[in-house]
């Protein structure tokens, strides 16, 4: 199925959760993410049981440090 990552055309699998989706995009380094899907934020703690919906548009954010 189609869905939008970050501003981007992708094709995944039809039965993926937000877990599944992270690991394959980014591996392991995972702290510091946040994941929203269609301007609403899912809560780390049901990143393995939501799934992923055609034409989902999900944004990806890495939290990072400045000064």
């Amino acid at each position: 199925m189609e869905i939008k990552l970050n501003h981007q055309l992708k094709e995944v699998a039809s039965e993926i959760s937000v877990q599944q989706l992270l690991n394959d995009t980014i591996g392991e380094k995972q702290k510091g993410i946040a994941v929203s899907i269609n301007y609403n934020v899912v809560p780390k703690t049901t990143w393995s049981q939501h799934l992923v919906q055609a034409n989902d548009d999900i944004l990806i954010i890495k939290a990072t440090q400045g000064g």
